[in-house]
């Protein structure tokens, strides 16, 4: 009950910062998204900080206003209980505080109090919380956001509604909350800023459905909270949902996450899962950049190599501009498979997929495991880069199976999608698993979705996991099948063919072959006199 008394509070708190946008003139802008999303992190971090001040101070815990205790610290006193909050807790000083912005509220020049506030709790910080782009520069937490209000006679009331609406309710109590609560959260939070934009790099949200399905194959249930110290990566990481998951089936103090993604407006939204995910540790490995043509992530000279790999890459993109710089002999262990070739009337198909699979398996460790969103077509292609993949995973005997998904599983896109999970350790038995009639078929905006259950997803993960044959569904296949029947993953390919055998009389079977000899005598008179009325439409043409 308190869990969804503080859900619907954030969501009011979201909500009514959307609406100050929309009161100011940014509803729907594209600035709109960095207002949200700043404020609401600026008020997360500050609540946070009290979180942490009242669990190592008990008299700040006990004062009517924790600020004023906080503020009556000495320099010293406050840097030690900063040091003993730990590195996921921002350094904030009296001044960052949003109830001392509150107090200043009537100050002149407020809009420029509150950007000079936000920036230096940026530059403070910059150390833990900035993320990097491939260029070595540093893209910090924060941005002056009144400078998005065009009319500078509206910053100060616009920065006021801000400080007034956070000042309203704390945070401090969700702070024990679960996983699933901050996943629910900022889901709603990025819901009308991570739409597809036309399948460019990972900006929709995947589904919670493939990630959980994703995360318990990779992490079995058995092995969850057994794991130590390993690394995780998403070449193409988007908002960071999948990462989420499998970060979580492990234990988020557990293992270490790697990411780069094209996207500057992924990159933030990414760095905000991990902070609200207690994955703050992991910030300075979040990448802004492009992953196949600057791969950030290295051990000396060499391409870094990683125990867990999560992708929902883009499928089909133009990369023509750059497409000749990836095809050199420095690349071509990297791109075992061969490069996409530019395609001369529609540069916007180029299969870009299959460079940031190639890109995945090269980066996985020795033992490491990879589950990968792929277009259902990938797995049965009979020719090209898609077989030579496939061909690679058989023949190294590094895969672990698929999962065909059903249709319209990502509402943004009518691609059909699977699943395919790698596995440098499996010498044994594949599965397949054809999942495309599971599901129930939901309208989400415009578009038609198909949502699974949770006893669905149960089944998928459960019958993976145990390697089990279930009819017109799973199969478990060797890799001397998989070669025999052209390296393809089809689940499909591989049920058994079903003859059904009747037992009929003489005088029935006699019947029926009387019957089809009648069908196809009246075919062939209803053939002769369609032939006839052409011949005589062609003459009457002829003469007229």
């Amino acid at each position: 009950m308190v869990e969804q008394e503080f859900q619907q509070k954030t969501k009011a708190l979201i909500d009514s910062l959307k609406s100050i946008c929309a009161n100011y003139g940014l509803g729907n802008d594209g600035n709109e998204f960095k207002i949200i999303t700043q404020t609401f992190l600026y008020k997360f971090l500050n609540d946070k900080f009290a979180f942490e001040a009242k669990k190592l101070d008990q008299a700040i815990a006990n004062a009517d206003k924790w600020e004023e205790a906080l503020t009556q610290l000495s320099e010293d006193d406050l840097e030690m209980l900063q040091m003993r909050m730990g590195p996921d807790t921002a350094r904030l000083k009296p001044r960052h505080f949003i109830n001392y912005l509150f107090s200043q509220q009537n100050a002149p020049d407020f809009a420029k109090l509150f950007d000079d506030t936000l920036m230096d709790i940026a530059i403070s910080n910059n150390d833990v919380f900035a993320v990097k782009t491939d260029g070595g520069a540093k893209v910090v937490l924060f941005d002056r956001l009144s400078n998005y209000i065009a009319d500078d006679s509206k910053r100060d009331n616009f920065c006021r509604a801000i400080i007034n609406k956070l000042v309203e309710f704390s945070f401090e109590r969700i702070f024990t909350q679960k996983f699933d609560f901050y996943a629910t959260i900022f889901e709603y939070l990025i819901k009308d800023y991570n739409s597809n934009s036309g399948g460019k790099y990972a900006e929709y949200f995947t589904p919670h459905a493939v990630a959980r399905i994703m995360a318990e194959i990779q992490v079995p249930k058995p092995q969850q909270g057994q794991i130590k110290n390993v690394s995780v990566y998403d070449p193409s990481a988007g908002s960071g949902t999948l990462l989420m998951n499998v970060a979580h089936a492990i234990g988020e103090n557990r293992c270490s996450i790697y990411t780069q993604d094209i996207s500057q407006k992924s990159s933030n939204l990414l760095r905000l899962n991990l902070i609200l995910n207690n994955l703050v540790h992991s910030i300075p490995q979040v990448i802004q950049g492009n992953t196949l043509l600057h791969p950030y992530h290295k051990d000396g000279s060499e391409l870094k190599r990683f125990d867990y790999i999560v992708s929902n890459p883009p499928f089909k993109l133009d990369f023509s501009d750059y497409r000749d710089e990836l095809d050199t002999k420095a690349n071509q262990q990297r791109f075992f498979a061969g490069i996409p070739k530019v395609k001369a009337k529609a540069t916007d198909k180029m299969e870009i997929y299959q460079l940031f699979l190639q890109h995945i398996i090269y980066s996985l460790n020795t033992g490491g495991k990879a589950a990968v969103v792929v277009p259902t077509g990938f797995i049965t292609a009979q020719a090209g880069i898609d077989k030579a993949i496939r061909r690679h995973l058989v023949e190294h005997q590094m895969l672990a199976g698929v999962v065909s998904m059903p249709s319209n599983i990502f509402a943004t896109t009518g691609t059909n999608v699977s699943i395919l999970f790698i596995d440098a350790g499996n010498k044994d038995k594949v599965v397949l698993i054809d999942a495309s009639n599971l599901g129930q078929k939901v309208k989400e905006g415009k578009n038609q979705k198909t949502v699974l259950s949770p006893e669905e997803e149960q089944r998928i993960i459960d019958v993976f996991n145990a390697k089990r044959v279930e009819e017109d569904f799973s199969v478990v296949v060797g890799y001397d099948e998989i070669v025999a029947k052209n390296y393809s993953l089809s689940a499909g390919q591989y049920f058994d063919v079903k003859i059904e055998y009747v037992d009929i009389t003489p005088e029935e079977f006699a019947a029926k072959m009387q019957g089809f000899s009648d069908n196809l005598e009246s075919l062939f008179g209803q053939s002769r006199e369609l032939e006839v009325e052409i011949k005589n439409q062609l003459v009457g043409l002829k003469y007229e």
